[in-house]
């Protein structure tokens, strides 16, 4: 390189710090999705602190009934049981790839009061790592303690690189199983023994609240005492840089892949993170899709578009 000359294209784009505050190159992606009343930073403060937030009655009723019947009409056609291992639970139906099972479940990952949170916990790029359902059946036993990040090696503590977003689709009481969580400890320096008892709050809340919880924070399901079923959806993200929990690109059939919005498809992986990773033959993986309008990668921007968030704005 040249002496006073610019660097290559390349270094810029790994030596940025700004990620953050850049304009996003994903067409048809929000940079933040816009919450609906929702004071995100008091939430996100909430959540730095303890591990874990709750987002009470933002799912709509309606939602809410349409989720469950759907969930009672997947398991019946499918004649689903419960698991067998006592880590998914005996006493448990548990669906998995529920982006394949219709499109009521595409509403819940880009759901308005749910996504800006996630958008600002991992980022704008972070990726639908799973979508599931967890019915806890009556006599259900309490699950042992783990976190959902704890086979990622790296050290810890760490910043979120997962986010669960559990979706109550009927109550969570300390009766019927609500999820059981250990306050501060996504802060923790290691990860709990199976075997190991702690103090733990309940999850508790209404029907159509949302719980979030850090990847690394300690929790497992509770015990059911009731006589009802404990319903609910575990919508996970993670950010960009991470592999998805379910493959979402061979889990979803093409055709069904191609009928989602936009900002669903991006979420499944249908994307390209930082203009680099994920890219199919030198192209944004959403034309497979069968849309022309992807995003660039980072080395077919110019010079310009690199320094343009070092520049700020023109006076």
């Amino acid at each position: 390189m040249k002496r006073g000359g610019r660097p290559p294209l390349l270094a810029i784009a790994f030596c940025r710090t700004a990620w953050k505050g850049r304009k996003t190159q994903n067409k048809g992606r929000k940079a933040v999705t816009k919450g609906r009343g929702i004071d995100l930073e008091a939430k996100f403060a909430d959540f730095e602190r303890d591990g874990y937030v709750i987002f009470e009655n933002v799912i709509e009723p309606e939602l809410v009934s349409e989720i469950r019947e759907e969930l009672l009409r997947v398991e019946r056609d499918n004649n689903m049981g419960f698991r067998d291992t006592d880590f998914e639970g005996k006493q448990t139906v548990r669906i998995y790839n529920l982006l394949a099972h219709g499109p009521t479940f595409w509403k819940i990952p880009i759901h308005e009061a749910t996504l800006p949170f996630a958008e600002k916990v991992l980022d704008e790029e972070l990726q639908v790592s799973s979508v599931s359902s967890i019915t806890l059946c009556p006599g259900q036993g309490a699950q042992p303690l783990h976190a959902d990040d704890q086979l990622i090696p790296v050290p810890k503590p760490h910043q979120p690189f997962t986010l669960n977003c559990v979706w109550a689709i009927s109550d969570f009481t300390e009766e019927n199983g609500a999820t059981r969580l250990v306050p501060g400890s996504h802060k923790a320096s290691g990860m709990p023994d199976y075997d190991m008892e702690m103090d733990t709050v309940a999850g508790e809340m209404p029907a159509g609240s949302v719980l979030f919880w850090h990847g690394s924070l300690w929790h497992a399901g509770g015990n059911n005492r009731s006589k009802e079923r404990r319903f609910c959806v575990a919508n996970y993200y993670c950010a960009g840089f991470i592999r998805q929990q379910e493959n979402q690109q061979l889990g979803i059939p093409l055709e069904e892949a191609r009928k989602f919005p936009r900002r669903l498809q991006e979420l499944c992986g249908y994307s390209v993170y930082r203009g680099l990773y994920g890219h199919v033959d030198n192209a944004d993986p959403i034309g497979m899709l069968g849309r022309e309008d992807g995003s660039r990668l980072i080395w077919q921007r110019s010079y310009d578009e690199m320094y343009e968030d070092k520049a700020g704005p023109a006076e």
